[in-house]
């Protein structure tokens, strides 16, 4: 059963989370990366994706020819078979030293907009949580997103808050209170990330 099978209160959202799909192989195939921020259970989630990204989702996923070979060139044709194709994706969570020095040092609210400012690049994106869309630091790593050429994807509850004008892709769910909007924003990010990989590596099978 697809997503809107399960979920028929997403269907307004389907051309939105068909974009953000997009907007992940369009990087991947540009050699660019995927930023991620949140806060408490969205910052679970960044963590989530991440994972979704960079290893096996639902599909098999070959490495790039050129890797294989080297590797068998090494004599490691086991490693080949191991290794599996991952898009680049980085949970501005996940580094705790950098994370705590930028909350202790310049402030919370601009601790994942610092990160952005030193490893965003044009055609990157930035998948933004904010269950209320509300949320400073968030808002200001989409500005800063934004300003440095990237696609902002923007996860929120209804409505969409002060998130929302720096978005380039919208997904704001159809529900208000946090635990309800993150249980919908689970389905959406599975999504995205199945059909990138279709898309990526769909004919690999």
């Amino acid at each position: 059963m697809g997503l809107y099978e399960r979920h028929a209160e997403l269907l307004s959202l389907r051309e939105e989370i068909g974009r953000a799909a997009e907007a992940v192989v369009a990087a991947y195939k540009a050699g660019k990366k995927i930023l991620l921020c949140g806060n408490g259970g969205s910052a679970a989630d960044c963590e989530h994706i991440s994972g979704e990204l960079i290893k096996e989702f639902k599909i098999r996923r070959p490495i790039d020819p050129a890797l294989r070979e080297a590797l068998e060139r090494a004599g490691r044709a086991d490693m080949a078979d191991k290794l599996a194709g991952g898009i680049c994706s980085v949970s501005l969570l996940s580094q705790s030293a950098v994370f705590t020095a930028l909350c202790n040092d310049v402030g919370y609210e601009y601790a994942f907009a610092q990160q952005v400012c030193a490893m965003g690049a044009p055609g990157d994106v930035l998948f933004a949580f904010s269950t209320s869309g509300n949320s400073k630091a968030v808002v200001n790593a989409a500005v800063t997103a934004r300003a440095c050429g990237m696609t902002v994807v923007g996860f929120t509850g209804q409505g969409g808050g002060m998130l929302l004008p720096h978005c380039d892709i919208r997904i704001n769910v159809p529900e208000t209170e946090t635990y309800l909007v993150q249980e919908l924003h689970l389905p959406v990010y599975h999504e995205i990330c199945a059909l990138a990989e279709e898309k990526i590596w769909g004919d690999c099978r």
